[in-house]
């Protein structure tokens, strides 16, 4: 069963990065870690970083979990939040072993659909270009994760529900707004 394997290389990864960098550990250490052979590594993953990107995005998709819409997206961004501070070793010592890159491509994957969908329901019967409907979720994309990774950076000591309470203030309205501004701008 592959999600087993998976799943069994996750733990290992962020018990063995509760101690050392991601580095100086090997794919050896983790397949001695969890009792596996390096083929299964190799059948799953490329190597650590592609793990890694598996581990981000799976935490994150358990995050999200039935929250695309427009009335939940708030929760989903803070279960975001609150996912990366109980991983927070794991973010931390990812971020600066592999950089803000890395984990900003992460976060992109993860914040993009969320918004994407709630683009999508807030149009409704709207006839909006794809291209515009795409715009407009990768411009707040790009919001919800430079927060996230400022945030990060500080070293997750700021209230993150804070932080949440402060771009649903922010954000209230803005999409339907930007969406109503594109058609606008279509008709002239």
């Amino acid at each position: 069963m592959p999600n087993t394997t998976k799943f069994a290389l996750e733990r290992s990864l962020k018990k063995l990065l509760a101690n050392r960098p991601l580095d100086k550990i090997t794919i050896n250490d983790l397949t001695t870690d969890c009792g596996i052979s390096r083929m299964s590594f190799y059948y799953h993953f490329k190597d650590i970083y592609d793990l890694v990107e598996w581990i981000c995005v799976e935490d994150g998709k358990r995050a999200l979990q039935g929250k695309k819409t427009y009335d939940t997206w708030q929760e989903g961004i803070y279960q975001i939040f609150e996912a990366v501070m109980e991983n927070k070793a794991f973010i931390l010592n990812v971020y600066r072993s592999v950089g803000r890159d890395k984990i900003e491509s992460y976060l992109h994957k993860l914040t993009y659909q969320l918004v994407a969908d709630v683009v999508e329901e807030k149009c409704g019967d709207i006839e909006l270009a794809q291209e515009d409907k795409a715009f407009i979720a990768e411009f707040y994309k790009y919001g919800f994760v430079g927060v996230m990774l400022d945030w990060i950076e500080r070293g997750m000591k700021d209230d993150f529900g804070r932080i949440v309470d402060m771009m649903s203030v922010t954000l209230r309205g803005s999409i339907s707004n930007s969406i109503h501004n594109f058609l606008s701008n279509q008709a002239e």
